[in-house]
């Protein structure tokens, strides 16, 4: 008997072509649901290659643990993404707007003085009477009543930061420095990055050899860490963190746009791609994040007594009925504002006399009351003339573009920097079931209970 050959064929599954389409589609299907459980659907970001740098900016000794506790996101959607222009194209613009003497700092007249507190402190209706800018020759109120209390070297290297800036500030060792990622190769030629200190983080950086104290000027990476004097300042270092946030302007006179950053931020995308998107490109003088919960300066008020953000709410209630006596309404959507609450822990600018007099006001109240900043946000915001052209964007889009960390520990496992203990015996603005008389018509049209 003749033995044939052996005849190959096809295995069945990929006779038809049916079968492989349907596989295919399943196979492709099962990936991108594998995938989309494992990385929620994120903002998508347009963004020419721009050579950015690879090499770490420092290298920490592995016990100051800057990456620990970072505050994840769960976000399942995107609705407004923002895009990013070529990186060449926003640092030559950059560079020609701050080259460009209209975009100044010095439109803004300031009070000089002196006094007990680096502020001022004045009374309600003095800090209202500079709401309303009636002519440039008025000086403003805004800060430095008080030396500000750094090395003359650091004070020459903050003046001497044309054009870009980014600022934190770490008092109370509260939290850790960490380095910005994404930085184009130009950046670090064309944008300054200063974090103020005191003296308590000073040493815990020591402590972790991140510095020397043997230095008389100090640089952890990209950050040239400015020693801030604070005994001289507020006795609360909340307070003191505000100097820098709301003062970037005079702290840095010849810079022309700004970044503040908190310092339990750590920024994921270039500063100069960030100006140009969300303040250039907008053709706006402050961009800032929309809170993730609120609307209502009055909501934020309640959890702030709520949660013990700050234990004095007598104060609270007083400042919150100041606000509502002198103008404060709840946010509608006939503001032009999409929110009353912003999530301030990112703020870019372009310094000029909307956002440098926004900036004063706003220092003023928080030096009247507490360094709360989101509670007197829109009360400065509507009633200051001119009037602010601001970019409130996405909670989404802040999520990106910085990472968030959790704060310092101390040894008893609350967080570091607390705030002040309150002669208040209330832990809510509520007394009596009522709260803030003077709020009345407020909180009505807030719940939605008025309709004049």
């Amino acid at each position: 008997m003749v033995m044939g050959k052996a005849k190959l064929s096809k295995p069945l599954i990929f006779q038809s072509k049916l079968l492989c389409i349907s596989l295919l589609y399943l196979i492709t299907t099962l990936f991108l649901a594998l995938y989309t459980s494992i990385y929620p659907t994120k903002c998508l970001f347009r963004s020419s290659p721009f050579d950015p740098i690879q090499t770490p900016f420092f290298s920490y000794p592995s016990s100051y643990g800057e990456h620990k506790y970072v505050i994840p996101t769960h976000r399942s959607s995107c609705s407004s993404p923002i895009y990013f222009s070529d990186y060449w194209m926003v640092l030559k613009e950059i560079l020609q707007l701050c080259q460009n003497s209209s975009v100044s700092s010095h439109a803004l007249r300031y009070m000089k003085g002196n006094s007990k507190n680096f502020g001022g402190n004045f009374g309600t209706q003095k800090r209202i009477s500079y709401f309303d800018l009636l002519n440039d020759s008025v000086e403003v109120p805004c800060g430095f009543f008080q030396r500000f209390p750094v090395s003359d070297s650091d004070r020459m290297a903050m003046e001497s930061c044309h054009g870009v800036v980014v600022v934190s500030a770490i008092f109370n060792d509260h939290d850790k420095i960490r380095q910005p990622k994404s930085l184009g190769s130009k950046t670090l030629d064309n944008v300054c990055f200063f974090m103020f200190v005191d003296d308590i983080t000073l040493k815990g950086l020591d402590h972790h050899e991140v510095i020397s104290r043997n230095s008389h000027e100090y640089n952890v990476g990209v950050w040239r860490i400015i020693k801030v004097s604070s005994k001289d300042l507020y006795d609360n270092p909340a307070m003191n963190g505000v100097i820098p946030k709301y003062l970037v302007h005079r702290l840095f006179p010849n810079s022309k746009f700004s970044i503040w950053v908190d310092a339990k931020l750590q920024l994921m995308v270039d500063p100069l791609i960030l100006i140009h998107a969300l303040v250039v490109s907008e053709k706006v003088d402050m961009a800032i994040s929309k809170h993730p919960f609120f609307i209502h300066t009055m909501e934020e008020a309640l959890a702030t007594a709520r949660w013990k953000k700050w234990k004095d709410v007598d104060g609270l209630r007083n400042q919150m009925e100041t606000y509502c006596e002198n103008g404060l309404q709840p946010w509608t959507p006939k503001k032009p504002y999409p929110s009353d609450v912003p999530d301030s822990a990112l703020i870019l600018r372009q310094h000029g006399l909307n956002s440098n007099l926004f900036s004063c006001l706003v220092f003023n109240e928080l030096e009247a009351f507490n360094p709360r900043d989101q509670l007197p946000f829109a009360y400065v915001r509507d009633r200051m003339k001119p009037k602010l052209k601001l970019n409130m964007f996405e909670v989404e889009v802040f999520e990106q573009v910085a990472l968030e960390y959790r704060h310092n520990l101390k040894k008893d496992g609350t967080s570091a920097g607390g705030i002040p203990s309150s002669k208040s015996v209330s832990n809510d603005l509520y007394i009596n079931s009522s709260c803030c008389s003077k709020c009345h018509n407020y909180l009505l049209e807030m719940w939605g209970e008025s309709h004049n």
